[in-house]
């Protein structure tokens, strides 16, 4: 039995309003599947574009070289396809160029059957005083928490 892979975006759900998820499937090579599930990826940086054919691809994710890899090793920060349904792709595109929305990924798996997946969402930057209002709850929420921990 494998580990569990879970490598997250944790700055995502901070920056962007997250509008609508979905999971796409990832294009990768021998070692760079064998990199993630040494989980030595990183999402944080990275963003989803769409080229001129329609395709949506993933830029600035990072994939460590496979430490046994030969001459035949993957680039670290190459971009790599997305698979998704044709009417998803179509949707995320006309929103993406309609509404100036954008699409980041928010965490990287491996399911039950060893495929990499990638779970993605439709997002809308916040603004700086949204960014506060988050924080805020944020300190109000573990505050409340202590109190209620102190009271039993």
């Amino acid at each position: 039995m494998q580990k569990e892979i879970h490598i997250k975006n944790k700055r995502a759900r901070f920056e962007y309003e997250l509008i609508e998820e979905y999971t796409a499937g990832i294009v990768l090579t021998g070692t760079e599947i064998k990199s993630i599930r040494n989980s030595k990826a990183s999402i944080a940086e990275s963003f989803c574009e769409f080229n001129e054919r329609g395709e949506l691809f993933t830029v600035n994710m990072h994939i460590e070289e496979y430490a046994y890899g030969t001459r035949y090793n993957h680039r670290p920060k190459a971009q790599r396809k997305l698979l998704l349904n044709k009417k998803e792709l179509k949707k995320l595109h006309r929103e993406v160029q309609n509404t100036g929305l954008t699409i980041v990924p928010l965490r990287l798996f491996i399911t039950d059957k060893g495929f990499a997946k990638l779970r993605i969402a439709l997002a809308r930057g916040k603004k700086l005083y949204d960014k506060r209002e988050t924080l805020k709850d944020r300190d109000n929420k573990r505050d409340l928490d202590r109190i209620k921990k102190s009271f039993k």
